[in-house]
């Protein structure tokens, strides 16, 4: 690995400085996509279940929802998000970029400007994760007192024990 200033040369990519490089992809795709119509959720072997799994993450539904809203740089998400370690923000956007559901854009000046925006399929993405969140903002109320009435029934029982 070798610095020059904010940026990073790391086996013959340039990397802004704080970003990892990491292997975290089980295999690079060299061929054309199989012809896909539909997957099935509940298959076992079905990739929409990986998909769901990182799209369901939280790092995930928050970097969506503060990129919906515009563009941002690497370390205004990393402010914006708390408790994001730079190695986790770094490897989600990552993962969400080879998706496709961000686009990474690296300016050339001095510091070098990295910004990250939603793709057309991560404002896809983007309505349905915004009523999730709407739900569970205006919802926590409710599911906090359902998990106050279930501690308390568990309690209950173990008392009678």
């Amino acid at each position: 690995m070798v610095s020059t200033g904010n940026l990073v040369r790391y086996r013959n990519r340039i990397m802004q400085e704080g970003t990892f490089a990491t292997s975290s992809h089980l295999a690079e795709t060299t061929s054309a996509p199989p012809a896909w119509t539909r997957g099935d959720v509940f298959a076992p072997q079905c990739p929409t279940r990986q998909l769901l799994d990182r799209v369901g993450d939280k790092w995930s539904v928050l970097i969506l929802t503060l990129l919906g809203g515009r563009d941002h740089r690497f370390n205004e998400l990393k402010r914006r998000i708390g408790g994001i370690s730079q190695k986790m923000l770094s490897q989600t956007l990552r993962t969400l970029e080879r998706d496709g559901l961000i686009h990474r854009e690296v300016l050339p000046t001095a510091p070098v400007t990295v910004s990250y925006r939603l793709t057309a399929l991560g404002d896809d993405l983007i309505a349905a994760l915004r009523q999730t969140i709407d739900w569970a903002e205006t919802r926590m109320k409710d599911v906090l007192e359902a998990q106050r009435r279930y501690d308390s029934r568990v309690a209950e029982r173990e008392a009678r024990t």
